[in-house]
């Protein structure tokens, strides 16, 4: 069991400086970051489901350290988690007037060295957050706001973990990345179930497979993985519960640039290949953004907007784009980039000539069937 034991409440063993990224909450109400002021850093809590985005800054008595982390939940208010000799506090802030208001929830030690802690995605809902332990054998997953006592471990997988997906709307299903046995492969891990863990993506018994985003309207799922090039790692995008294989198309590779999905077009039940993927490409020349569908051939190349918190944002259901950014002039904006019309599509390409049941590009619209999610795992779908 990674070494992490609850304590009722509580300085800083992670040499990360914060980044002025903000993360979203999972409907898009809510979106937090780290600002900086001169050479201070503290909370911001944006609102985004009104007529106009604004900023509210919850600071603290002092300023914050690096290691620090924020994640807006659900209700408005901002969950913060400040790491301090081993221990790792978690506190709620809210607006007070003039104020901060924070309302502590205890804390999660990790007298390990070893042993790395950070927070997961939103979960959906809003109400509950979670974090990730990792230790030197395993790794194990906590509720660290929305339980009745403070942090709550919650399960324990063996193996060390990263990435973080959510599978379903009610955050039961989670995905991680397991290494073990010096190969990684995306994994389930059931919340309701005690942690219970199934396999979820195997392409080949010798590739890594990561899983990188889902949207648990559609099914659709973009996956990072060497199994159609040994030694070089790919994006290809698949469906869960769906008998075809895993799609690598050759329009996702960019060269010298590295290409990130960062958020999927929700909303598109039966058309996964009709959702919008906004993608992060970062090249010599800096970093922009990238739409793309499944549906289609080539990648869109678009300017990111001026202090755009790269690799953040999210899709409407109508296909629009929603950017943050933060500059001088503007503390708090969101730049909205439609997406364009479907096109028509050019006949398919031949079948990658390989041992695995890999194609560049799906050879028409894809059908999905629907299947429970704890029914659903890929390890034996995606490769038949």
């Amino acid at each position: 069991m990674t070494a992490c034991a609850i304590e009722p409440a509580a300085e800083h063993e992670d040499d990360e400086v914060p980044r002025a990224v903000c993360t979203i909450t999972a409907d898009g109400s809510y979106a937090a970051r780290l600002a900086l002021d001169g050479d201070c850093w503290f909370p911001e809590r944006w609102t985004l489901d009104g007529p106009e985005p604004y900023a509210v800054p919850l600071p603290a008595h002092q300023p914050e350290e690096p290691g620090t982390e924020v994640q807006p939940m659900g209700d408005g208010r901002v969950l913060i988690r400040r790491p301090t000799d081993g221990r790792h506090i978690f506190s709620l802030l809210y607006p007070t007037g003039p104020g901060t208001g924070e309302l502590l929830l205890g804390a999660v030690q990790c007298p390990d060295e070893g042993t790395r802690l950070r927070m997961l995605p939103p979960a959906p809902g809003g109400d509950k957050a979670y974090a990730l332990a990792v230790g030197r054998r395993s790794s194990a997953v906590w509720l660290v706001a929305g339980g009745a006592f403070g942090p709550e471990h919650l399960a324990e997988i063996p193996g060390r973990c990263s990435g973080g997906v959510w599978l379903d709307r009610a955050g039961r299903m989670l995905a991680l990345d397991r290494e073990s046995g010096g190969r990684t492969k995306a994994v389930v891990v059931d919340l309701e179930r005690d942690g219970e863990v199934s396999p979820l993506l195997q392409i080949t018994a010798d590739s890594d497979d990561r899983l990188l985003l889902a949207d648990p309207d559609s099914g659709l799922l973009l996956i990072r993985s060497d199994a159609p090039s040994p030694g070089q790692e790919r994006l290809g995008w698949g469906v869960l519960g769906s008998t075809l294989p895993v799609r690598f198309p050759e329009c996702l590779r960019v060269p010298d640039c590295a290409v990130t999905p960062f958020a999927i077009q929700p909303g598109q039940v039966l058309t996964p290949e009709s959702c919008g993927v906004a993608l992060r490409i970062d090249g010599p020349v800096g970093s922009w953004v990238g739409v793309w569908r499944p549906a289609e051939r080539q990648v869109r190349h678009l300017a990111a907007p001026e202090g755009w918190l790269a690799g953040t944002g999210l899709w409407t259901r109508d296909g629009v784009l929603q950017l943050p950014y933060a500059t001088r002039e503007v503390r708090c904006g969101v730049a909205r980039m439609g997406l364009p019309p479907l096109e028509e599509r050019p006949e398919a390409e031949p079948r990658s000539p390989s041992s695995m049941p890999v194609e560049k590009e799906p050879p028409g619209p894809v059908t999905t069937r629907p299947v429970p999610l704890q029914q659903a795992p890929l390890g034996g779908l995606v490769t038949k």
